[in-house]
């Protein structure tokens, strides 16, 4: 633990990573890595995934509790009205190379959206509310259009009557998805809407605490997510599954692996000693969506791995694991899975970010000097 110093003195040791350390006080969720548990605002995620709706998991991070039906569907109502791009948006993605990388394409496209927003300035409480509707209703537009300009397609106009994560799949593959597809991106939302001070939400608690604009914020988020040790494991798993192949390549694989001492993606968690209490819900679907689509092949190789790998470095698999072979089931390439993270994380950035500024102080901690002691500094010409 980082060890409490006066003002202006150097600390005596530092904390790697922060871990463990306590750096503010936060009602929004809560992440028991010793239990395994993860609760939205007092709400098990185990009921959140089995009984609700993003829309409604929005609503509880935003606003603290759960809607009653009339306020769920004005709920609904105003984020499907935020989902369309603006002009700017659209023509700056339309400017980018097709190969340009999904996670850096919606970093900039978020930063041209706040020139083209006329409240992204505007630090009233009710501005702040209305650009995180405008933020999370727009997130899937913009992570669709770029998949949909990558592969030489016209982005799609939102359709107000589908539910947020039907609209999404719609938006992507450009038809209305199955139940059990939007089931699945319905899942997938909920269970990355939020996981405490991870690094992508610390960065925004960090930036928002300087008191700079939501459009700044959220881009920086994103840039913190973007990176392979965050956002990025479940795009390393279905590039481990093809690479697999079949399922009878799974046990020369985990040799391989554990012969390069290499890392299994998808294993293990920086916070949760035992299960990670996500994992299991995406793996039925896995499941489900396999046999819906015929090719269960994807799912059983998961299934073999998931359990030569626990046994050999006896560590469970978290939440990248089984989002990979269901997100393929539902038709996303790889690269575009830490952009669907996002999609969904955008939920809880907003939820700490509003937090953060109902009580704000700029956060700036310290750091332990390890350079040179104080020197005389000697000029140009007898260096």
């Amino acid at each position: 633990m980082v060890k409490a110093v006066a003002k202006g003195n150097p600390v005596s040791t530092a904390n790697r990573g922060l871990k463990g350390v306590i750096a503010a006080d936060s009602a929004v969720c809560l992440v028991d890595g010793q239990k395994g548990k993860l609760i939205y605002r007092g709400y098990s995620i185990h009921e959140l995934a089995e009984q609700s709706s993003f829309e409604e998991v929005c609503y509880l991070l935003l606003r603290g509790d759960l809607p009653s039906a009339a306020e769920l569907t004005a709920f609904s109502r105003e984020l499907a009205h935020n989902r369309r791009l603006s002009p700017a948006v659209l023509a700056f993605l339309k400017g980018l190379p097709r190969d340009v990388v999904p996670m850096s394409a919606l970093r900039s496209a978020v930063s041209v959206a706040g020139l083209a927003d006329p409240q992204a300035e505007d630090q009233s409480p009710e501005a702040q509310q209305q650009v995180a509707l405008r933020l999370i209703g727009t997130m899937s537009t913009l992570v669709a259009a770029i998949h949909r300009l990558r592969e030489g397609l016209e982005p799609l106009e939102p359709k107000p009557e589908l539910g947020h994560s039907a609209n999404f799949m719609y938006l992507l593959n450009g038809r209305v998805p199955s139940a059990d597809e939007a089931r699945a991106m319905d899942l997938i939302l909920i269970l990355h809407a939020e996981h405490g001070f991870n690094a992508s939400t610390f960065a925004a608690r960090v930036i928002s605490a300087t008191l700079s604009d939501w459009y700044s914020v959220i881009a920086g988020a994103i840039g913190a997510l973007k990176g392979p040790l965050h956002g990025g494991a479940n795009t390393e798993v279905i590039r481990a599954l093809m690479e697999i192949g079949e399922v009878a390549h799974v046990t020369g694989y985990v040799e391989s692996v554990r012969a390069r001492k290499g890392k299994f993606m998808g294993f293990g968690h920086a916070v949760y000693e035992v299960e990670d209490p996500r994992a299991r819900h995406l793996k039925e679907l896995s499941r489900r969506l396999g046999i819906e689509k015929g090719d269960p092949k994807w799912y059983d190789i998961s299934i073999e791995l998931e359990g030569q790998v626990k046994e050999a470095i006896q560590k469970n698999c978290n939440v990248d694991f089984y989002s990979a072979s269901l997100q393929h089931y539902m038709g996303i390439p790889g690269e575009l899975f830490t952009c669907i993270f996002a999609a969904s994380r955008i939920a809880g950035w907003c939820a700490h970010v509003l937090e953060q500024w109902q009580d704000n102080k700029i956060i700036r901690p310290s750091s332990n000097y390890t350079g040179p002691a104080e020197r005389n500094y000697v000029t140009l010409k007898n260096r």
